[in-house]
C-alpha cells in the first residue's frame, strides 16, 4: 500500500469513528454525568452583581460560576431574581432565558424549566438546581 492510499484510507475510517461518536452522543437520554456546577466550600458567592449597574431590567440576566442569574421583577428584592444553573439537566447546553414566555428553554433539544427550575416540557427528566439570591442595600450575591 502506498502512502497517499493509507492516509486516504486513514481519514476515511476516522471522520467514520468521529460521526459515529457524535450521533450516539445525540440521543436523547438523560446525560450520565451530572452538569450541576459544583463551587468548592468556602470560595464565597457564585455570583456578585451590583444593582446600581448591572441587571437593571426585566429580563436582564447574567451568567458566571455556572449559574444563570435573571431578573423577573422590577424591586431590588430577592424575589424579584432566580438563580439555577446554567446547564441543562438533559446534555448539559447552557440554557437560556425567554423572557416573553417567563421560562428557561434549552436550545438543543428544547427542554423547557419554569424560574424555580422545574421541567416543564422534556425531554430533560430532571429539574435544574435553583440557587439562594440575597440582596443587602445594592450588592446581590448567589450562594449553593
Amino acid at each position: 500500500m502506498e502512502r497517499q492510499e493509507f492516509l486516504t484510507k486513514l481519514g476515511i475510517s476516522l471522520a467514520a469513528v468521529c460521526v459515529g461518536c457524535n450521533l450516539a452522543s445525540c440521543g436523547s437520554d438523560a446525560k450520565s454525568d451530572d452538569p450541576t456546577p459544583t463551587p468548592d466550600p468556602g470560595t464565597g458567592p457564585m455570583i456578585s452583581v451590583n444593582l446600581d449597574t448591572e441587571i437593571k431590567n426585566i429580563g436582564d440576566f447574567k451568567v458566571a460560576g455556572g449559574v444563570i442569574l435573571v431578573r423577573l421583577a422590577q424591586a431590588n428584592a430577592a424575589d424579584s431574581f432566580t438563580a439555577v444553573q446554567v446547564a441543562c439537566t438533559h446534555q448539559g447546553t447552557s440554557i437560556n432565558y425567554n423572557t416573553a414566555q417567563g421560562k428557561f428553554i434549552c436550545p438543543n433539544h428544547l427542554s423547557e424549566f419554569s424560574t424555580a427550575g422545574a421541567v416543564l416540557k422534556g425531554p430533560a427528566v430532571t429539574a435544574l438546581k435553583k440557587y439562594t439570591v440575597t440582596i443587602t442595600g445594592s450588592a446581590l450575591t448567589v450562594t449553593a
